[in-house]
């Protein structure tokens, strides 16, 4: 027999999972959570790795230099070489330059105005996100506890000092093409992951998790729309490549490379200075990320699938290719991150009550 949901409105996804299944799934819960503790042995940055010295101040600065020699009339990539150089930071391979989309938008409009868009792209983000999860939260208090942890992953965003930083304008950007997306209306959210990948080439990881689902369920039309964005957006990396090119030499510092493999505990870190899990003591927001990610799998809805692969995906991106210094890739999913918090105490119920079910069902032969 299946309860009343606590807070969703309807139930969970392990609320008809056999008792086998609950008990390998609150397993499951148990080394997720025990993962997350990892951060506590993750090393903090070199002191003398680009980056490293304030981490994301730094690499604002750097930004805001390259914008505002691009206002004073400089050419975008020339630019953003010198100030490359100057900071002792790397210029090979091309993806050390960010893509120019920002910066140009940024010195054509006074910085009121560009802290305006963000103030706006924020709020939209927000407010579409609170409507997809009050459709899965019909009472005023689980309501309201979504509202406070959508606030809380969204702490960066609204912060004018990192307004330059092309991850808070690409992690917003990537959570309101999430939420826009439904069966059948797509088009918009697909536009919309365009503009995340022409201001941040990572994001180009969620449009792949997109139009992989899209395909696998069916949905001929929206893979193509996704496989469409994806073209376009290497077709202006390419363009982009060879700009780079062209101001940039062999005696060019190199990249030290992606492959940190600093394991599952570096996304945690991640995910913990992205949103205002910072706030608390590293081991207790350690559980509540393992706790978010096991929430986001107990709603049962294909935006919860969605979210779950994408924050799986990243998640092993970070564990595997991340620095201590590129900590700041997990504002790419940090907006709705927390919001996974709001499916927990369904989640953990149902799961409870089937791992814990004794009822057994008995055949009678009956000879006539």
């Amino acid at each position: 027999m299946t309860r009343s949901p606590l807070w969703l409105s309807r139930p969970s996804r392990f609320a008809a999972l056999s008792r086998t299944r609950a008990r390998l799934v609150l397993a499951a819960l148990a080394i997720l959570l025990l993962a997350s503790l990892a951060v506590l042995g993750v090393p903090q940055p070199a002191a003398d790795a680009p980056g490293a010295s304030g981490d994301r101040q730094t690499d604002v600065a750097l930004y805001e230099g390259i914008v505002a020699a691009v206002t004073h009339g400089q050419d975008y990539y020339r630019a953003a070489a010198d100030a490359l150089r100057a900071g002792s930071y790397p210029l090979r391979p091309f993806l050390t330059f960010r893509l120019p989309g920002l910066a140009v938008l940024q010195a054509a409009l006074p910085p009121a105005v560009t802290l305006g868009l963000l103030y706006a792209l924020a709020a939209a983000t927000g407010f579409v996100w609170y409507r997809r999860l009050a459709e899965a939260l019909p009472g005023a208090p689980a309501r309201l506890l979504a509202l406070f942890l959508l606030a809380a992953g969204m702490l960066a965003f609204v912060q004018p000092a990192l307004v330059a930083f092309h991850e808070i304008w690409a992690g917003l950007l990537v959570a309101l093409s999430l939420a826009l997306r439904r069966p059948g209306q797509w088009v918009e959210a697909a536009a919309i992951a365009l503009i995340a990948m022409l201001v941040r080439e990572t994001a180009a990881l969620y449009v792949v998790i997109m139009c992989g689902l899209a395909f696998a369920e069916g949905q001929r039309r929206e893979a193509i729309g996704w496989a469409a964005a994806l073209g376009v957006f290497a077709g202006v990396l390419a363009a982009h490549a060879v700009a780079v090119h062209g101001v940039t030499g062999v005696l060019d510092a190199a990249s030290p490379g992606w492959a940190g493999m600093h394991g599952f505990g570096l996304f945690v870190r991640a995910m913990t200075l992205a949103t205002g899990l910072q706030l608390l003591p590293a081991a207790a927001a350690a559980l509540l990320v393992a706790l978010a990610l096991f929430g986001w799998t107990s709603w049962r809805d294909p935006l919860a699938l969605r979210a779950v692969a994408t924050f799986t995906a990243y998640a092993l991106v970070i564990s595997l290719f991340a620095r201590l210094d590129t900590f700041y890739w997990g504002l790419l999913i940090a907006p709705a991150f927390l919001a996974g918090l709001a499916f927990v105490p369904d989640g953990l119920r149902d799961l409870g009550v089937r791992a814990l079910d004794t009822r057994r069902v008995r055949v009678h032969r009956v000879e006539r």
